[in-house]
């Protein structure tokens, strides 16, 4: 009996201990932080907002404090700047032409704004909001919707050109004309699944390593520091992805943009 009653309450202790391990997904629910409701709907500033806003607040004090002093020997915040913008005007220049120069500042703040957004939220205990679809559907529902009035602003009618390709026969219209507005509908979506579904899938895996981590080291040290040199290197990885998924959500908004100026 002594037996039985001592199993149970290990059991008990065991299932105590599963019940409080955290879920992956657990990281990517919203918040509110200050409650705030208009009737019915809900206006809440949550941990995703106050993210956005940390977000916004760090590009402005780099890009302010990197150029107020404007050395001709730049230190390392000048550096960055400098270093950024030519990356980005680059970009533009060379997807979009000069005519894209205009848009610079637009494609300057998508990229910063994305890149910096999935940098802090690789801080433990933040909140990465490039992995919620609702904000990167509306990143990419305003670049969509912007550069189709780019396009029928340059262009008038002839914008819908973009639909059929040049040279092709006549005949194939009724099946190349709606393939192509597929196409082009489906750019919002496409382009904020990527980044969504990457940022989402990479802290899944931080999050899985990371409790190997505490549940094997705290009861076995050494089979610990394996999952801990993975994790050391996921870590870095994401470093990386969080940059490429910044540049690939811009580079192929340039491509996007130079569709409409030019209509290729």
């Amino acid at each position: 009996m002594k037996q039985d009653a001592s199993g149970r309450q290990r059991w008990l202790r065991k299932d105590r201990r599963e019940t409080n391990v955290a879920s992956p997904l657990e990281q990517f629910t919203i918040k509110p932080i200050v409650p705030l409701s208009i009737g019915k709907m809900d206006i809440s500033f949550t941990n995703s907002s106050l993210m956005m806003t940390l977000a916004v607040a760090v590009i402005v004090v780099l890009l302010v404090f990197s150029v107020r002093r404007r050395d001709l020997v730049p230190g390392r915040l000048q550096s960055i700047a400098e270093l950024s913008y030519e990356f980005i005007a680059g970009m533009v220049r060379e997807n979009v032409g000069d005519e894209g120069r205009k848009y610079f500042p637009f494609i300057f703040s998508v990229f910063m704004f994305v890149l910096f957004g999935n940098l802090l939220g690789l801080i433990p205990g933040a909140f990465t909001f490039t992995s919620h679809i609702a904000v990167t559907f509306a990143l990419a529902l305003v670049i969509f919707i912007g550069v189709t009035a780019i396009g029928i602003a340059r262009h008038g009618t002839h914008f819908f050109t973009l639909f059929f390709p040049h040279g092709a026969p006549l005949a194939a219209a009724p099946i190349l004309i709606p393939i192509e507005v597929i196409s082009y509908l489906s750019r919002p979506i496409s382009l904020s699944v990527r980044l969504f579904a990457n940022m989402t899938v990479g802290h899944i895996i931080l999050k899985i390593f990371a409790g190997f981590v505490v549940s094997l080291g705290a009861y076995f040290v050494l089979p610990g520091v394996v999952p801990f040199g993975l994790l050391v290197g996921l870590t870095a990885l994401e470093f990386f992805v969080a940059f490429l998924q910044a540049y690939i959500f811009t580079i192929l908004s340039c491509i996007y943009l130079n569709d409409a100026v030019h209509l290729h």
